[in-house]
């Protein structure tokens, strides 16, 4: 008789659940959608319980729906979308109702697919930790719990006022405690955000760092003239400083467009401001006077390498309070692109760390030292000391960091089972 052929090893099962996700195309939901697709790329059966796509403008546009359970396929990921409360001033208190309320309508979701499924690992995405007991269940079938720490939503909600301290502050931050010492693995984005979540009680050992990465593939100097220009009615001859990302509160835009009123005196330095979100309409009210300022809306993937590349000058402006809170994502699009950085950030923080010797540093929220250096570099058309920025964003290339995501899992995976009890 002739030998059978072994039969196929299944696939490793994974849940992943957040409440961003592709075809979200900046923050969060873009990074957990490249996991997902990535996964799927390497043999794994992937699941996703997410909401619509809503980030960062707070909105949901067709085909998708806020009020409705939805199922679709993309890029070889199962996924599964679930209600979501938006209303168009997400501030305050509303930023903690939004992930509250996918709580509640994505937990039977999830739970289905935790029994039914029998995933081996649960990968669950901080934000939103309001799902947190939910994906805690699946050790009770058998699964590794692993938490991915894109924001420290609980100290930026204090940061930022959404909450206020006292005895509030002391009984969150207990049960955040509680939560993150129970997940078998946490994986998070810098190394200061790892010295909080030790601060919060994690065990060292169970802690992973992978930086959010950049495709250096795409992202990449260009020669010739950029369509952004003419589109915009700028000069080959103009100076660009460029912002693109996130339009939020934590991104403390104002800062840059002070910047701008302290050198409207210098009609060739204009300041581009591409991308959407809650703070957009009033920052476009308070500089409607400042024919320097522009913005763009958010672009499409396909125009990012063009839109970054039509910078002399990136920006990435930070809150003091909230500057150690997240590693900004955009950076490593920033430094691909070529062009110089300039940075507010304190000598204490890691984003100073990262930068040092390779872009121009002001400390955090001084407009003032921010206008200072961009005249500088436009007078002398260079900056001393300057760094190659290319080079360092080799340290956040795409390959090597999802590699190293997936070793933790694997790992994680093969744990014994007494491994984050």
């Amino acid at each position: 008789m002739p030998q059978l052929p072994a039969p196929a090893e299944p696939k490793c099962k994974i849940l992943i659940y957040g409440i961003n996700y592709a075809p979200e195309m900046i923050g969060v939901g873009r990074f957990t959608g490249e996991i997902g697709a990535y996964l799927a790329e390497q043999g794994f059966d992937v699941r996703v319980v997410t909401a619509p796509p809503h980030y960062p403008g707070w909105r949901v546009a067709p085909p998708y729906h806020r009020f409705r359970y939805t199922h679709e396929t993309r890029d070889g990921v199962n996924i599964r979308r679930c209600p979501l409360l938006l209303r168009t001033d997400m501030r305050g208190i509303w930023r903690l109702l939004a992930p509250l309320s996918f709580a509640l309508t994505s937990a039977p979701i999830a739970i289905r697919e935790i029994v039914a499924g029998r995933p081996s690992i649960v990968l669950c995405i901080e934000p939103t930790l309001f799902v947190a007991p939910t994906a805690l269940l699946a050790k009770l079938f058998g699964a590794r719990a692993i938490l991915h720490v894109q924001d420290l939503e609980i100290d930026a909600a204090f940061a930022m006022g959404h909450l206020k301290g006292g005895w509030l502050k002391n009984f969150v931050s207990k049960l955040e405690s509680w939560l993150l010492r129970r997940f078998s693995r946490v994986i998070t984005i810098s190394g200061q955000m790892r010295q909080r979540l030790i601060a919060k009680g994690v065990d060292p050992h169970r802690i992973g760092l992978v930086r959010n990465w950049v495709d250096l593939a795409k992202i990449k100097p260009l020669d010739g003239a950029n369509g952004f220009r003419g589109e915009l009615g700028l000069r080959e001859s103009d100076f660009v400083v460029l912002y693109a990302g996130n339009v939020g509160a934590k991104q403390a835009l104002e800062i840059v467009l002070d910047a701008a009123r302290q050198l409207i005196d210098l009609p060739q330095v204009h300041f581009v401001i591409a991308g959407d979100g809650p703070e957009k309409q009033r920052l476009m009210q308070s500089c409607a006077a400042l024919s320097t300022v522009h913005f763009l809306p958010l672009q499409p993937e396909q125009r990012l390498c063009e839109l970054l590349n039509l910078a002399d000058l990136h920006v990435l402006p930070q809150l003091s309070g909230a500057a150690d809170l997240v590693l900004p994502s955009k950076l490593g699009g920033m430094l691909a692109s070529g062009k110089p950085v300039l940075a507010t950030a304190d000598s204490r923080t890691e984003l100073y760390d990262v930068l040092y010797g390779t872009a121009i540093l002001v400390p955090a929220g001084d407009s003032s030292a921010m206008a200072r250096e961009i005249r500088k570099f436009v007078a002398e058309g260079a900056h001393p000391g300057l760094g190659d920025g290319r080079q360092l964003a080799q340290s956040f290339a795409r390959e090597t960091c999802l590699a190293k995501f997936r070793s933790y899992l694997a790992e994680t995976r093969d744990q014994g089972a007494s491994f984050g009890s």
